[in-house]
């Protein structure tokens, strides 16, 4: 998924409740799913930061030498700046691109 294009808000704000709870009709499910949602987003956004940081990585041992490479100093403050994996993944949960399911799952007696 491409972050960069994400509508979602950069600063905190105030969700509705009864707009988070429509999906699922519980409250705290809608967070459930919405917390999963940021965890995958965050995991993906580190990778893909990590990949991208690997480039610049120095093998040597020389404690002494700390080189400040700008590109890898913009890399960083771009990630910086994208909106928070939970400010993304309430955003996408609220537009209805998120898909969840329950599984009911009940104990035979």
């Amino acid at each position: 998924m491409d972050y960069k294009k994400s509508n979602a808000p950069d600063s905190t704000i105030t969700w509705d409740t009864q707009d988070l709870a429509s999906g699922t009709n519980n409250i705290y499910e809608s967070v459930l799913v919405i917390a999963k949602r940021a965890n995958q987003i965050s995991v993906e956004m580190k990778e893909e930061l990590n990949k991208k940081l690997q480039e610049f990585a120095s093998y040597t041992d020389n404690l002494e030498e700390v080189f400040e490479n700008r590109e890898q100093i913009e890399i960083s403050r771009f990630y910086e700046r994208l909106p928070k994996s939970s400010s993304i993944s309430t955003q996408e949960y609220i537009d209805g691109n998120i898909y969840h399911r329950v599984n009911d799952v009940k104990k035979e007696e």
